[in-house]
Order: structure tokens, then C-alpha cells, then sequence
């Protein structure tokens, strides 16, 4: 298999919006990281979320198996601490094999309508 990926990415970024009103509200959309795991070693990711107002908050871990895919959505990352709600962020991703990262934003906001917006992550 050819070299594939990077060990350091960037998600320039990012914003979770903050649910409507009641008991239960449902998201308007979300924020979803696929990380391609193209090796035969197990990728440890370890992500830091950058806030333009605070300090940056992370580790997070997110182990991807040997020659596997994994879909994280952000908001559902909770520890060390939950992504903040309707707060920008960009974050920093770190694995000792090399991996690809796709930056996804998916919009149900609309009636009937499905927005979904990819881009890759920055290698840096």
C-alpha cells in the first residue's frame, strides 16, 4: 500500500449549533469527523478543540482500528469535556500512523431539506 495520510491535521473550523426550544430539543445539525485509518497498526487519534475565548480543551481519544474507518460526531465527544454549544472552534488532530481526516457539517434545519457540507482536514 502506498504512504497514505498524515500524523498532524487541522479543522480550521467548526461550530455546533445550539438546540431549539423544549424538554427535548433536537439538533439543527452537527459536526461529524471520518478518520481512514490505512495501516496495519492501530491509529490512537488524540483531537484538541481550539476556542477563540478559552483555552483549548483535549485530549480526546478516538482509537481507529488497523485498516478502518471511524465517524465521530463532535458533539457527542464528552470527555475530558463536552464540545461547548454554539461556540466556534478549531481543532487539532495527532496520530502516530498516518490517517486522513474528512471535516463533515450536516444541516436538517430546512423542512425537508438535508444539507451536507465535506471538505478535508489541513495537513500540517
Amino acid at each position: 500500500m502506498p504512504d497514505v495520510g498524515a500524523r498532524v491535521w487541522v479543522v480550521p473550523g467548526g461550530r455546533i449549533p445550539f438546540p431549539a426550544h423544549g424538554a427535548e430539543p433536537e439538533f439543527g445539525g452537527f459536526d461529524q469527523l471520518c478518520i481512514l485509518n490505512a495501516t496495519d497498526q492501530e491509529a490512537q487519534v488524540s483531537l484538541d478543540v481550539y476556542y477563540e475565548d478559552a483555552e483549548p480543551v483535549g485530549p480526546y481519544r478516538i482509537p481507529v482500528g488497523a485498516r478502518r474507518i471511524r465517524h465521530v460526531r463532535l458533539n457527542d465527544l464528552i470527555d475530558p469535556e463536552a464540545i461547548r454549544l454554539d461556540r466556534p472552534y478549531g481543532c487539532l488532530l495527532r496520530s502516530a500512523v498516518p490517517v486522513v481526516v474528512q471535516f463533515l457539517r450536516q444541516d436538517t434545519r430546512l423542512p425537508g431539506a438535508l444539507g451536507l457540507t465535506t471538505t478535508l482536514a489541513y495537513p500540517a
